[in-house]
């Protein structure tokens, strides 16, 4: 977190100070969301920002940029030159897992482009905010002289563990071995911390050189809430030897119905499509929906589906199922029972073939549950709106974020998915139908695993609030990197 002095309260947009923010996302969907999410929260503060990133990035927030416009918002997208297909990757390749760590190796190569746009501009910019994943920036930054902070997706929690690991030399260690240096007691191997199926020498490569980034670095910024977080934040700042900047839920950084309805919004529903998720959840009891969603990046093969499906009409709670278009055209045997369960569910089940509204659908009245790949987007998101959690990570840092909600937060139950070991790990329906059971049953439990829920919901949005603590944090971050006029006072 940032400095802990008290700043008097500094509503950026009433000054004329040409604060400029450079930020750049990985162009994986799960990375993109949320700084664009602090970009707008920036712009709305009256910062002017610039996202960078590919032609086929900037297409995709061509709606982001519109609502900004129509917003006002100092707020511009900036393509850099950049062909996927030179490295024989497919344009959408940042929302592929098995393209993946090519693609973060490929993205190398807009170090030029970029350090040639940097020094272009007719003003030296006020800062870089670059995804941890986009190693290549601080080294431009340093060229350029331009200060830096890294943007890292996870938890807190997670990315402690992580550079624990990292310090400790713990990545070697293949029996459970308990983390040092943490608040509370954390027990895991080196599957649990970065996933088999990431475990190469290019994604070990990967690492080192993020690692190495980071310490050029002036700072972090994470999302996550003081409120949420604080000891994680606290313990991580420690750890890094900088500040930290918790500005989240950076979830709660707009109500605008059209920046919402495009948020994520790679395939472009139309507002039928969400009009009818919409109808449908009004028709249903407070709290009593069930929704399942595995985030852009997890692939559920189609024996894993029919599970799923099964799982959760066994449940016998009201369920919307969001499966993806890939999932079900890559599968001919899901659409032979697909829509035998449509039609078995209907008036219970709504399935939702392709994208869904997530912030709209977890703010609605009628959800009580949200069955969750444990990306912290999704989770995150999930405890921002006091919705508590069923558990089923796949990958990367998603096992660490269940840990989290479960043994930490208390507002999740585990569906039993295990860290896989170079295969995929089945989960199979009784054990869906048991966790939401156990989720939205009664009992004293149950009952206090929602109240936390709901209260956690309540401290985000009293964190984002005027004189809350991300609040503060973005204004503190602001004062620090807006220009001096050469006397050490701000212009």
């Amino acid at each position: 977190m940032a400095p802990s002095t008290e700043t008097k309260d500094f509503n950026v947009a009433t000054s004329v100070l040409p604060t400029h923010f450079i930020l750049v996302p990985l162009v994986a969907q799960g990375h993109t969301i949320p700084m664009v999410d602090l970009a707008r929260l920036l712009a709305g503060r009256g910062a002017r920002v610039s996202v960078v990133t590919t032609p086929w990035n900037a297409a995709r927030l061509q709606g982001i940029a519109d609502s900004a416009r129509r917003a006002k918002l100092p707020l511009d997208i900036v393509e850099l030159p950049f062909a996927p297909a030179d490295d024989g990757l497919p344009p959408g390749c940042g929302d592929d897992i098995d393209t993946l760590v090519p693609m973060f190796q490929a993205l190398h190569r807009l170090a030029g482009p970029f350090e040639a746009y940097l020094r272009a501009l007719g003003r030296r910019p006020s800062c870089i905010i670059y995804d941890r994943a986009n190693a290549w920036t601080a080294g431009v930054a340093r060229s350029v002289g331009v200060p830096l902070l890294f943007f890292h997706g996870p938890s807190c929690f997670y990315s402690l563990c992580e550079l624990t690991v990292a310090t400790h030399g713990l990545v070697e260690e293949r029996e459970m071995c308990v983390m040092p240096g943490l608040p509370v007691r954390v027990e895991m191997t080196r599957a649990t911390c970065s996933s088999a199926f990431l475990n190469t020498p290019a994604w070990e490569a990967f690492q080192k050189n993020a690692m190495e980034a980071i310490r050029m670095a002036d700072g972090a910024v994470a999302n996550t809430f003081l409120d949420l977080e604080g000891q994680f934040v606290s313990c991580y700042e420690a750890a890094l030897g900088m500040p930290v900047w918790a500005l989240g839920p950076l979830c709660l950084s707009t109500r605008d119905e059209a920046a919402l309805a495009c948020r994520g919004d790679k395939d472009k529903p139309t507002a039928v499509d969400q009009s009818a998720v919409t109808e449908w959840l009004d028709a249903m009891c407070t709290g009593s929906v069930v929704y399942a969603s595995f985030g852009s990046l997890v692939r559920v093969l189609h024996e894993q589906l029919y599970e799923v499906g099964h799982g959760l009409e066994d449940s016998g709670r009201p369920f919307l199922w969001v499966v993806k278009e890939s999932e079900v055209a890559a599968s001919p045997e899901v659409l032979e029972w697909l829509p035998a369960l449509e039609a078995r569910t209907a008036g219970r089940g709504l399935v939702v073939r392709g994208w869904a509204p997530q912030l709209a659908i977890l703010s609605h009245r009628a959800v009580g549950a949200f069955v969750t790949h444990c990306g912290w987007n999704s989770l995150l998101e999930s405890v921002a709106h006091g919705v508590p959690v069923v558990t089923w990570p796949h990958l990367a840092d998603q096992f660490l974020n269940e840990r989290l909600a479960v043994d930490v937060l208390g507002v999740g139950v585990p569906v039993g998915a295990a860290v896989p070991d170079g295969e995929a790990v089945m989960v199979a329906r009784g054990d869906i139908a048991r966790a939401v059971s156990e989720l939205m049953g009664g009992g004293d439990v149950a009952e206090e695993r929602r109240r936390k829920a709901k209260e956690y919901g309540e401290r985000a949005r009293t964190a984002m609030a005027i004189g809350g603590s991300s609040y503060q944090n973005l204004t503190r971050l602001i004062q620090r990197f807006t220009p001096s006029d050469g006397n050490g006072k701000e212009q």
